[in-house]
């Protein structure tokens, strides 16, 4: 299944196309509202698309709220840490605001909440964690394409991973002591936002058990402050245990659930947003 399709309106990024069917509006950087959401409507219809997705911060929540958008998660001080960050939806299919199997979600979350914050959790002896840089994009599209069958964004491809490097993203990996690459992590930066996205975890599965995205989650947060980033979040699978326990022991708060969000693995999944302050203290480390 190919990726969906990235496109640029007056300044404002949106993400569309049917692997998730949605229209995502991924950055807004138009004054011009209305226009924008016109325009995401205009794609949904045109393309039968069943949701329509927008991450915008706070004084834009009402153009949205007029135009039947509803609020699924909110991050406090997401934009320039003053202006809330909010995760808004509207479902042309009242179908798709359903979250399945919402035990298995509050579960999850449950399970994650309960984790108590976890700090000090080492490399293996003789491995390495650095950023990672355009040589070795070559092994981290593989590792990706090894770990994700789909996925919503095309990291699996060595010229996307290139692009992104050469923008706003910067990759994190970890190598063993014979130097193989056994797990990627990436901060997909908004300087401009003073925010950034923890995505795109991935280990090896004979190298899982060993903490390493709870490592690669802690060194990234400290980069990220040194860049000047205020707010760190992410955007897990609400089904993952794993993912959600990651965050929670690294100090993240849960913001809210995003009904059948991403397609991952060929499937649509909801989505756990979870956020963390990057604090000043950290900008020293």
């Amino acid at each position: 299944m190919q990726p969906d399709s990235m496109i640029r309106m007056t300044g404002a990024l949106l993400q569309h196309g049917p692997a998730s069917d949605r229209v995502y509006l991924m950055k807004l950087a138009s004054p011009d509202v209305p226009r924008i959401i016109r325009f995401m409507e205009q794609l949904a219809s045109t393309n039968g698309y069943t949701k329509l997705f927008a991450k915008v911060p706070g004084p834009a929540e009402g153009w949205f709220r007029a135009q039947g958008f509803k609020v699924e998660a909110r991050v406090p001080n997401m934009f320039n840490g003053s202006q809330d960050g909010c995760f808004m939806a509207k479902y042309p299919k009242r179908e798709r605001s359903v979250i399945r199997s919402p035990k298995l979600v509050q579960d999850v979350l449950s399970t994650a909440r309960e984790q108590s914050l976890q700090n000090g959790r080492t490399l293996p002896e003789g491995w390495t964690i650095a950023v990672m840089k355009p040589e070795d994009a070559k092994a981290m599209a593989g590792l990706y394409r090894r770990v994700f069958e789909t996925y919503p964004f095309p990291i699996d491809d060595e010229g996307y991973l290139l692009s992104t490097m050469d923008s706003h993203v910067r990759y994190f990996g970890v190598r063993d002591t014979e130097g193989n690459l056994t797990a990627l992590a990436s901060a997909e930066m908004d300087c401009t936002s003073g925010n950034v996205e923890m995505t795109d975890f991935a280990t090896l599965p004979e190298n899982r058990g060993k903490g390493l995205a709870c490592i690669l989650l802690a060194h990234m947060e400290k980069e990220m402050a040194r860049a000047g980033i205020d707010t760190a979040y992410t955007i897990a699978r609400a089904h993952a245990t794993g993912m959600n326990i990651v965050f929670a022991r690294q100090g993240y708060s849960f913001a809210g659930t995003l009904p059948n969000n991403t397609q991952i693995k060929g499937d649509l999944e909801s989505m756990n947003v979870w956020y963390k302050p990057l604090e000043a203290r950290d900008k020293t480390l």
